[in-house]
């Protein structure tokens, strides 16, 4: 029996979004394509219509939710600030199922294959280039300021989660707030003037 298109685009997007949310609760590799198929309410031999393999299955997966992140939105929208204090909160770090993908997957994502690496590169500029032009107009560099506010809000959620359930997990996603905040204020020429 052939199904209609529609129907089989359905099906791989449901794939996609069970592999996406366990990828980051559970991790890449701990994480089998019986499981996700499964959740997703399908046999096994679904899979293979829709992907060549699961490396083929972490690549899109990569890719789209390095796309669909909409960081400079919320800037517009919410301000840097509160865009800040929501990213490094305790909900997000205790809930990496629906979190950042590139907080919960960066680990992982060094061991997969240069394409899938590559593909995660490309992404990652763009984002950064989204983000730097929500920044403050008279920024210094913004691209470089943008790399350095993403390398701190990721690492200061995967240090937090590490050390999740102890003091010093808020105290890390406070100092990341902090450094985020110093970042962008040091490099604006708006804040120069503040910190000599």
């Amino acid at each position: 029996m052939r199904y209609e298109k529609g129907r089989k685009d359905a099906s791989r997007q449901k794939i996609m979004e069970v592999a996406s949310e366990r990828f980051r609760r559970d991790g890449i590799a701990a994480t089998g394509l019986a499981a996700i198929m499964s959740d997703a309410g399908m046999t096994n031999g679904a899979f293979y219509p829709h992907f060549k393999s699961k490396a083929d299955l972490v690549r899109e997966t990569v890719a789209a939710a390095t796309v669909a992140t909409g960081f400079g939105d919320l800037i517009a929208e919410e301000g840097l600030e509160t865009t800040i204090v929501t990213y490094l909160s305790p909900e997000h770090r205790d809930d990496p199922g629906q979190g950042c993908p590139l907080a919960a997957l960066l680990p992982e994502l060094a061991r997969q294959p240069l394409e899938t690496r590559c593909v995660y590169a490309d992404n990652f500029l763009a984002l950064a280039r989204e983000l730097a032009s929500a920044l403050p107009a008279k920024t210094n560099d913004p691209e470089a300021v943008a790399i350095a506010i993403y390398a701190t809000l990721i690492g200061s959620v995967q240090l937090a989660r590490a050390a999740e359930g102890t003091d010093l997990s808020d105290r890390i996603l406070a100092a990341g707030r902090d450094a985020v905040w110093a970042l962008a204020e040091r490099n604006s020429t708006n804040g120069a003037h503040h910190h000599g």
